[in-house]
């Protein structure tokens, strides 16, 4: 039974934050936790009012409660169960706006800073999503597997418990022992304080700019609800963007904000809900009472907006009283669904016995917490009430602020800018000279023959080593005696040269014949003693006759388009080598006609993606667009 309320309490959506909060507590005793665990939440809460008191959360604020006991606590991401120590837990849902995750992340720092001997914790459906923001400076052992419970928030800077402290595995309670016994181990290094602080850096004050405010025409209910609690616009926008068939019937209808009377106000917004309001496409039914001015108007877009927000009022208030049977109730639709994608129902077919004893279960747990639960209809009792109590009339007069949205629209060139900033500033390749074509040309080979390995491919840099592999300096016997065989059975590793591998590829791929002579079957190897097998020689006479085969294709295709125009197609050499003995002949700048037919391909683009700009773009190399690149 234990398992299955665990279950139904961890099931959520996969855009929360998990975070903890684990104070010193040296007693045993429950009631004695719980009294010391009240009075960190009182001074927390105080805490996070002096920084988030009007600040216009997108989905969930962050809330902090009381745990005292979690045996068989499951710890949904990384799926292990630990009894953890008594603390302070809260999880949000922060939608489409991730500037919600980074403040909390914030929050907790001032938490562990302001409240003495407290360490937090805290992660989201990616993990360790700290050490992603850190990830250039990670240790080397540190991956998605490594570090599961180990990265920690105290006295406002970020510890990361060693690999070395204790085996790959390590429970919460000893990870906090372990910082708490010497913080000097624990602590990051300065690059990854410094990586998560820029990331932090500016709040609470840039709050500010993530705020936009606007002039709508709402229905004066609208209005009332608004000015009562004006963090209820997050759930209505979110509503009217994520509305369906039945939503938009109760918007056709207006049976609880009519259009008829409607008054013009300033409403405040985040960027990111204004920017979802205003690109969510949407035309009322004139049928409804909407009597919009004409596109042309200065007043059209204040006029959607306000129909546009208050459709998402009306669909919350459409909700307030959800129906006794469960079945129909959207919200259980939807916590039935997460229950499925997180294997609730374990193995069993739907309709049977096991599946409806664990349903029945479910509901009586939905029922019992739905005003507590993510898919609450109380927001829209709470709109009713509000928009029929609040004292406010047509009359009322508010100061009217509109900010400037062109912000909306972001240019190629500021977006380049963005990106150039957060991930650093690339290259712009001049290629206006030969000189030029040839340092491309090198790029280019440096690139397509950098070895990588099974983690993935790390791009060169100009303090790289040579790319290509080193050859192979020690030779390997190859024996079938009795001895061999005994030392393979005692020894069953296999042992694999990935240098020799990655060259022994790279010459096959290049028709070329490795220079190693512990190849060649005419030198004094450890091989000779195959020189009188039949087969070696054939083999060997085969190969030679495939060699002049493939010589004698190339000459007679050279011929053929010595004939043509093609050929003059193609850059030649101005002060290459000399080759008196022809004049006529020209030799083929192979740099320069690689870049040229690439430039040609990255024109063709228009500035979109395209195999140019894939290629180029990895190799750190920038072709600027205002510049008209040709190869000279």
């Amino acid at each position: 039974m234990a398992g299955v309320t665990n279950v139904l309490e961890t099931v959520r959506e996969d855009d929360f934050v998990e975070y903890f909060i684990f104070p010193h507590l040296e007693c045993n005793d429950e009631q004695q936790q719980e009294k010391i665990l009240t009075a960190i939440l009182n001074k927390a809460k105080k805490i996070i009012d002096k920084y988030a008191k009007n600040y216009l959360w997108h989905k969930d604020e962050f809330q902090l409660s009381i745990r005292i006991s979690t045996s068989n606590f499951l710890n949904e991401i990384e799926g292990q169960k630990e009894n953890l120590p008594p603390h302070l837990y809260g999880v949000s849902h922060y939608g489409d706006n991730i500037e919600d995750e980074w403040f909390m992340v914030f929050l907790l720092q001032q938490l562990t800073k302001e409240l003495n001997e407290c360490i937090a914790r805290v992660h989201d459906v990616d993990g360790e999503f700290l050490l992603i923001e850190a990830a250039e400076y990670l240790p080397n052992w540190a991956n998605p597997e490594t570090s599961q419970n180990r990265v920690y928030i105290y006295n406002g800077k970020i510890h990361l418990i060693p690999q070395d402290c204790s085996n790959t595995e390590i429970k919460v309670s000893e990870a906090i022992f372990a910082i708490r016994k010497d913080p000097s181990k624990t602590v990051a290094c300065p690059e990854i304080q410094s990586s998560i602080n820029t990331k932090l850096e500016g709040y609470p004050e840039k709050l500010k700019d993530n705020i936009h405010n606007a002039i709508v025409f709402i229905p004066i209910g609208v209005a009332r609800v608004l000015r009562a609690k004006p963090n209820l616009i997050s759930a209505a926008v979110q509503a009217f963007c994520n509305r369906d068939s039945i939503d938009l019937k109760a918007c056709r209808a207006m049976k609880y904000f009519p259009p008829e009377n409607r008054v013009k106000r300033s409403v405040v917004f985040t960027k990111c809900l204004y920017a979802m309001l205003t690109n969510s496409k949407y035309l009322p039914d004139r049928r409804t009472g909407w009597n919009l001015p004409s596109s042309t108007s200065n007043d059209y877009k204040s006029h959607l907006l306000g129909v546009k927000l208050a459709c998402g009022f009306e669909i919350l208030a459409s909700q307030a009283k959800p129906s006794t049977d469960v079945d129909s109730d959207r919200g259980w639709q939807n916590y039935l669904k997460s229950l499925k994608d997180k294997g609730y129902f374990q193995e069993y077919l739907e309709h049977s016995l096991g599946y409806n004893n664990l349903l029945n279960k479910a509901k009586q747990y939905y029922m019992e917490n739905r005003d507590s639960m993510h898919y609450s209809s109380s927001i829209g009792q709470d709109i009713l009430d509000l928009s029929r109590n609040s004292d406010i009339g047509v009359d009322d007069q508010m100061n009217l602020v509109d900010d400037d949205d062109s912000w909306l629209n972001i240019s190629s060139e500021e977006l380049d800018k963005m990106l150039q900033e957060k991930y650093g500033q690339k290259k712009i390749f001049n290629v206006n000279n030969n000189s030029d074509a040839s340092g491309f040309a090198g790029k280019l080979t440096s690139f397509l023959n950098h070895v990588s390995d099974v983690d993935g491919a790390e791009f060169p840099t100009e303090n790289d080593s040579p790319v290509r592999p080193p050859r192979r300096k020690n030779k390997t016997k190859v024996s079938f005696s009795n001895e061999s065989k005994k030392e393979e059975t005692a020894n069953p590793k296999i042992n694999f040269d990935p240098n020799s591998f990655a060259c022994a590829l790279q010459n096959i791929l290049n028709f070329a014949i490795p220079e190693d002579d512990s190849w060649d079957l005419e030198s004094d190897s450890d091989m000779s003693e195959y020189e009188e097998d039949n087969y070696v020689k054939n083999q060997t006479y085969e190969s030679g006759k495939d060699k002049n085969k493939l010589q004698k294709y190339m000459d007679e295709m050279d011929k053929e388009l010595e004939g043509t125009t093609i050929g003059q197609s193609f850059e030649k050499k101005k002060n290459g080598d000399s080759f008196d003995d022809i004049e006529t002949f020209k030799p083929v700048d192979i740099n320069v006609n690689a870049l040229k037919y690439i430039l040609e391909s990255y024109k063709s683009q228009m500035g979109e993606a395209g195999p140019s700009s894939n290629m180029l773009g990895p190799m750190g190399i920038h072709l600027d667009p205002k510049d008209n690149a040709t190869v000279e």
